[in-house]
């Protein structure tokens, strides 16, 4: 039977203290794991930043919302690390985020959801006498379908006279890959995983067309932006004295700020359809085997009491919310983006505090980013699942996405995780339409009798069922000692 994780820490990460990798850049803060807990160092300066916030009704408000992590100052305190110039003055406790999620993971609408939670925080701050020093995705985790901002560290007290020091990071990580998809059906995943820092004002302006130019916002924050950095690029000029000696205050961010909100709750992705959004509707299954495949599922999960599930291709989320009435979590997984940004939406509605939608094509995964290939972290490093469903799975990605069927089961098995796997027989319809856009013999690893034999090598299985159609069978699969 699975062991359920209480958190998303990996085994070595609860195991073994140490610094979270991507929490360098900030001077003033750094977040250290040690046994399952999320601490923060704070540096002089980070604490004073720290006892304005909490200080503040702005801090309880917050949390009390879901839209801070909760946090405390911490006790009973291990050994800590010497990695602030000058000393650890002050640490703190964050509760822990089931899942870590990433933007180039995320929908249209989770990144657009994120990025008003962000502008909401900035007025608010400037509201209680503070700021946020950067403006970047990566402060935001997903909690099911809720954003929460988790870097307490990126309040700061306000500067009178300096301008808002994350709107040009704001504009690369938030407003530009929303105005490219929206505009352009330009998807924003593959920009933000190609680099972290986002998408520059230059290379947002270059995409767009002259007509684009004339839309709401594009002028101001694209190429006016764009000419501004490029002189300033040039000249020795400090263009923040210049702004704060010409008057600069927080009535210009905080009109900049509404601005925004009002741009970035216009823009919206209308793309009516995709390759898989339609899938419920078409599917081959007949209702009694959707209803068998549906019973087999609940019977694995009530069986196996698994802490963290993950969905494989996930499509409307059906499955998923089967194990979530079981699992501590669940993360949904399908490479349609259009597909997981509906579940978003549907599960937004529903409140679904315990699903974790995301986008990602499972034969070129979410992999190591950032300095030292550590910053951000590949997919299985975040949390290894106890319990895997591969519903509709193995034959997109043995036959679409080229990986042996011997070599996607070894993925599985490295993992160490639990199984439900399905197999179509290349009899099945929607088997048969894939093996025809191929040369004849170009899969001939694709037939039962080898994915039965690869999966008993490398698991135990428990049973197996073939649906009425004769067409799919179900594999209920334990990872071996």
């Amino acid at each position: 039977m699975a062991i359920p994780r209480e958190n998303s820490l990996t085994d070595q990460e609860i195991k073994t203290p140490g610094i979270e990798p991507g929490s360098f850049r900030d001077p003033d803060s750094r977040v250290f794991i040690s046994h399952g807990r999320i601490l923060r160092l704070l540096s002089k300066q980070g604490l004073a930043d720290w006892q304005k916030l909490s200080s503040s009704p702005l801090f309880a408000e917050l949390v009390a919302e879901g839209k801070l992590v909760g946090t405390r100052e911490a006790t009973d305190l291990p050994d800590l690390p010497d990695v602030l110039q000058g000393g650890v003055a002050a640490v703190l406790e964050h509760d822990v985020i089931p899942f870590v999620s990433y933007p180039y993971e995320w929908t249209f609408s989770m990144l657009r959801d994120a990025a008003l939670l962000q502008l909401e925080l900035v007025e608010r701050s400037i509201g209680a006498g503070m700021m946020l020093k950067d403006s970047t995705p990566y402060n935001v985790q997903f909690v099911g379908a809720r954003p929460v901002f988790v870097d307490v560290g990126s309040f700061e007290q306000l500067r009178e006279g300096e301008p808002w020091a994350g709107y040009r990071q704001f504009c690369m990580l938030f407003l530009y890959p929303l105005m490219l998809e929206a505009w352009k059906d330009i998807p924003f995943q593959t920009w933000l995983r190609g680099n972290i820092a986002g998408i520059s004002p230059q290379e947002c302006r270059n995409l767009l067309s002259s007509r684009d130019l004339l839309r709401r916002g594009a002028f101001t924050h694209v190429a006016l932006h764009a000419r501004l950095e490029r002189h300033y690029e040039n000249t020795d000029t400090d263009a923040k004295k210049e702004l704060k000696t010409s008057g600069f205050n927080q009535e210009l961010i905080l009109a900049n700020i509404r601005r925004l909100r009002r741009l970035i709750k216009k823009l919206e992705w209308k793309r009516a359809d995709s390759e898989w959004s339609g899938y419920e509707l078409t599917t081959t299954y007949s209702d009694e085997d959707a209803k068998r495949k549906a019973e087999f599922v609940t019977e694995v999960v009530r069986t196996e009491k698994p802490g963290l599930v993950w969905d494989l291709g996930c499509n409307e989320g059906h499955h998923a919310r089967i194990a979530a009435e079981t699992a501590r979590y669940v993360v949904a997984l399908d490479i349609d983006a259009l597909v997981v940004d509906r579940l978003y939406g549907a599960l937004a509605k529903e409140g679904q505090a315990k699903i974790l939608p995301l986008t990602m094509n499972l034969a070129d995964p979410s992999p190591g980013l950032g300095w030292r290939g550590l910053e951000r972290k590949p997919l299985p490093d975040r949390g290894s699942p106890d319990l895997a469903l591969c519903l509709a799975l193995i034959h997109h990605v043995s036959i679409t996405g080229n990986i042996p069927v011997a070599e996607f089961l070894d993925w599985l098995q490295s993992m160490k995780t639990s199984l439900v796997i399905e197999f179509p027989t290349p009899d099945d319809p929607m088997v048969s339409r894939l093996l025809m856009r191929k040369r004849v013999g170009d899969h001939p690893d694709y037939n039962r009798d080898w994915f039965e034999q690869c999966l008993a090598q490398r698991f135990d299985v428990v049973r197996s069922e073939v649906l009425s159609s004769g067409e799919r069978v179900l594999y209920h699969a334990r990872p071996r000692a």
